[in-house]
């Protein structure tokens, strides 16, 4: 239900392959592949980036995920259950 209500609010872009269940990042491979190629055949330049966000979601400030989830009107129930996800939350490695 959670995750319902958060995609609605929301919503991934269709590219995104990390933590959403779909194939893995197979599909965007072939179409870079495929990209190259016809770059290749036609003789044109073609740049690629490559984003790594790794660790992205532990730099943003908890307030701010609550903020955005309030502004795009996510259910206050739900609002609610991702701040308790936060409180006092700890790692312990042993």
């Amino acid at each position: 239900i959670a995750n319902a209500r958060l995609a609605r609010a929301c919503p991934i872009n269709p590219r995104q392959r990390g933590f959403i269940s779909a194939s893995g990042s197979s599909e965007n491979l072939k179409l870079l592949q495929l990209l190259v190629k016809s770059a290749k055949s036609e003789h044109h330049h073609m740049g690629v980036v490559f984003v790594d966000i790794a660790k992205a979601f532990d730099t943003v400030n908890h307030q701010h995920i609550i903020a955005g989830l309030i502004q795009r009107g996510v259910d206050s129930h739900i609002v609610h259950l991702v701040s308790e996800m936060y409180r006092n939350i700890r790692t312990y490695i042993i």
